[in-house]
């Protein structure tokens, strides 16, 4: 995809030829009632299966006009009453700018849309619940605008299911995190609430918006040393392949029932993705039976022609081949007909994208007439965009996502009564637009940290410390230092911006950048109480010296939180809301990244090499704090009650008797399903206000011998808990699919013998015999 910064050029170029661009009053479709030449199309006859509507529109077409039809910018059919498509609209975590289909903010007066918290920060409540609404809530704006004439695509590209494999990854803020499990449920809520019912009783109904899992597979590289996105080679073994990359694309599939999938820059093995026919034909389309398009990253079939296809027709030929069906770009455009005339494609392998495509539109509703007047979505209008509805979400999603990281001696909550004057001090403290992550939109509403936290304390003093997040320049920690020992708390802002980590741009270590740690250790020593920091970042950073210092007496990490980051920050702060997040991805100590090179792809360790693994399921070394870590105004203990099975038996099918184990492939569906149980917890909150809780359900062996994981999470749910209330919560165990492991060849296997699940510090034995 283009990178922020050529988002936002694109963005003005819009800006500046607005008079050009100016749509009409409502939204193009195809098949107008009152166009008695069109009603006799049966792509137009809405009565009728959507595969034999789509097979008549493509016959209908000259091969000129087929292969004109291959990119995301696809010109318009006038003989036939089809108007121009745009395919690329980008809608990661709310309507943003970018793409030539997103939304021309110039027009109608719709200038705003709700932004939610960045993807990492989202994750971090682990809430699917709340991953379904906010989908929701994003395809409700997205018809809003495009019934208003200000949108010329449903076909929303996201969310970004790529696993945040390396600390370092410019865009792991876009991803809920390290944990395959973790963000497949994320995907498939998401999606969901993107595209509507569709997933219900079957995939042909109609499509609210079209959802699009990117990037596959085993993409999350950007630049790293000499190493770029659009030539580095991933190398990745079956096994990790097999339980760690493709999970979550296979759950958008088939759990989410997504309707697209992107292929990306970088090469897999020696072969780019996006002309890989086992990836996107065999495994995509067949195996997990992909009801929808496949779309090639933006440029990425020129930027193949030049890895390793030869000629651009070879790249033509390769992708669609592979079984590509919409070039983010002009490429197969450019030379399809090149590449048919060399006998390098056939009209059929054509004729098969296009069928892919129609039938998205075609279900989105585009050839059924006027939208505005089709009942299911076409009353959605412009009210619906910044609906206080969708606000109050944002603030629900920026309260759950915020997670606390140190409490010393309860310094929170902060009473109101009892902070009489307060120091805020840090480079994100006033900068709203730091709040919103990247693959942004112009948001509803902006109120800084520091706007918010007035509201609360009237004499509040501020003063950046430094001009910008890369604090390296305008450095005033004497001037900082001095108004916090003047008054009775402080609240550092500290973290990381889009100019440390974004698209196209990695890391290179994982501190606070410039003078960050001195100016907050300059400000804890001399301020009266010990002081709060707030970290606003995607990815994690080494703060080991604010852990251990008792001067910092308290840390919350808030990622990029939305629109309603400000407030919901000072929620948390006075203790209006009891914080319940959960890290969605492992911390590490600095020295991590100068014995993990980020291109190396192995996920487990390797005591040979001295290498260490990655993510809580593999990594063999210290933390700052691990994958799940959260703490809360509440105490809360965990203790299972009961569990339908703790022996499992599976006979006759062990693949030898040396082995220990059972192959999953051999095992039959039905047994499968009669291996199920479930297992209730009791959860009790011993603290003196209410809370959300997330329980989170592991699963670890006897040991991690084998390629097993140190322990991997299988499910996780949320329960609301008044003060001392208990509550039982239930999980169900498919054995089959929670308790089974990856081999080196990439087989999913049961082991014989001992398996326990944990919740927290308690844990149950389950026996497979």
């Amino acid at each position: 995809m283009r990178t922020h910064r050529e988002n936002l050029l694109l963005f003005f170029s819009l800006l500046a030829f607005s008079p050009l661009l100016a749509l009409s009053s409502g939204p193009p479709y195809s098949c107008d009632p009152s166009d008695s030449s069109t009603q006799t199309y049966a792509f137009c006859k809405a009565s009728l299966p959507i595969e034999q509507r789509v097979q008549d529109l493509v016959s209908r077409l000259t091969i000129n006009e087929k292969i004109s039809q291959l990119g995301d910018d696809s010109p318009a059919i006038p003989r036939l009453g089809v108007p121009a498509f745009k395919w690329w609209t980008e809608a990661l975590h709310g309507m943003a700018y970018g793409g030539k289909g997103s939304i021309h903010w110039s027009f109608s007066g719709i200038f705003k849309a709700t932004s939610f918290p960045q993807v990492i920060a989202t994750a971090a409540s682990f809430n699917p619940e709340l991953w379904y609404k906010i989908g929701e809530a994003i395809s409700t704006e997205a018809r809003g605008i495009y019934n208003n004439g200000q949108l010329e695509g449903l076909t929303l590209w996201g969310p970004n299911v790529n696993l945040f494999r390396d600390p370092r990854w410019g865009r792991g803020q876009e991803t809920p995190g390290e944990d395959p499990l973790h963000i497949s449920k994320y995907a498939t809520m998401y999606i969901r609430g993107l595209q509507g019912d569709s997933f219900e009783g079957g995939q042909a109904k109609a499509l609210k918006t079209s959802a699009c899992c990117k990037h596959f597979t085993a993409y999350d590289l950007e630049k790293w040393g000499s190493a770029s996105r659009y030539s580095f080679n991933a190398v990745v073994t079956a096994q990790d392949l097999e339980d760690t990359f493709q999970p979550p694309f296979k759950s958008c599939v088939q759990d989410g029932h997504a309707t697209c999938l992107m292929c990306p820059f970088n090469r897999v093995n020696g072969v780019a993705p996006c002309g890989d026919y086992n990836f996107l034909t065999k495994i995509a389309k067949e195996q997990w039976g992909l009801d929808g398009y496949i779309a090639s990253d933006c440029d990425a079939v020129g930027v193949m022609a030049g890895m390793y296809a030869g000629t651009p027709e070879n790249a033509s030929a390769v992708a669609l081949k592979a079984g590509m069906d919409v070039d983010c770009g002009t490429h197969l455009q450019k030379y399809s007909a090149s590449a048919l005339g060399k006998n390098m494609i056939t009209e059929a392998d054509i004729d098969r994208a296009l069928r892919n495509q129609f039938a998205i539109r075609m279900r989105l509703g585009l050839f059924d007439g006027n939208p505005l007047q089709q009942q299911k979505y076409g009353s959605i209008g412009k009210d619906q965009v910044c609906a206080k509805e969708h606000q109050d979400l944002a603030l629900q999603a920026a309260l759950e996502g915020i997670v606390l990281l140190k409490n010393t001696d309860n310094i929170l909550p902060l009473s109101k009564a009892k902070v009489s004057s307060l120091a805020v001090i840090g480079p994100n403290a006033n900068n709203a637009s730091i709040l919103i992550g990247n693959y942004q939109g112009p948001p509803c509403v902006s109120v800084t940290p520091l706007d918010a936290l007035r509201n609360y304390v009237s004499d509040t003093k501020y003063v950046a410390g430094c001009s910008n997040t890369a604090c390296n320049s305008g450095i005033a920690i004497n001037q900082a230092a001095q108004v916090a020992s003047s008054l009775d708390y402080v609240v550092l802002f500290m973290g990381l911006s889009l100019d440390q980590e974004r698209e196209d741009f990695d890391r290179s270590d994982l501190l606070l950048p410039g003078s960050q740690q001195d100016l907050i250790t300059n400000v804890a020593k001399v301020a009266k109480n010990p002081v709060i920091l707030v970290l606003l970042c995607g990815g994690p950073v080494d703060v080991s010296f604010a852990k251990t210092n008792p001067k910092i007496g308290a840390i919350l990490w808030a990622g990029y939180p939305g629109q309603a980051g400000g407030p919901a920050i000072a929620q948390v702060l006075f203790g209006e809301y009891n914080p319940g997040g959960k890290l969605p991805m492992t911390w590490y100590p600095k020295d991590y990244i100068t014995q993990v090179p980020m291109t190396n792809m192995n996920m487990r360790a390797d005591s040979a090499t001295k290498y260490p693994g990655r993510t809580y399921r593999f990594y063999q070394g210290e933390t700052v704090f691990p994958f799940g870590y959260g703490l809360s105004y509440s105490n809360y203990s965990h203790e299972f009650v009961s569990t339908a099975k703790t022996t499992l038996k599976l006979q006759g099918l062990k693949t030898s008797l040396a082995t220990k184990l059972y192959e999953i492939n051999q095992i039959r569906s039905k047994e499968c399903q009669n291996l199920n149980f479930k297992t209730t917890v009791k959860v009790t909150n011993h603290g003196s206000i209410e809370g959300r809780k997330p329980v989170l359900l592991f699963l670890r062996w006897p040991n991690a011998t084998n390629g097993r994981p140190r322990k991997q999470l299988i499910d996780f749910t949320s329960v609301h808990l008044k003060a001392g209330e208990t509550a039982q919560v239930g999980f169900a165990v498919s054995p089959c699919e929670h308790l089974s492991r990856a081999t080196k060849e990439g087989k999913r296997v049961i082991d014989t013998g001992s398996h326990f699940l944990m919740v927290e510090e308690k844990e149950i034995e389950i026996t497979v015999a």
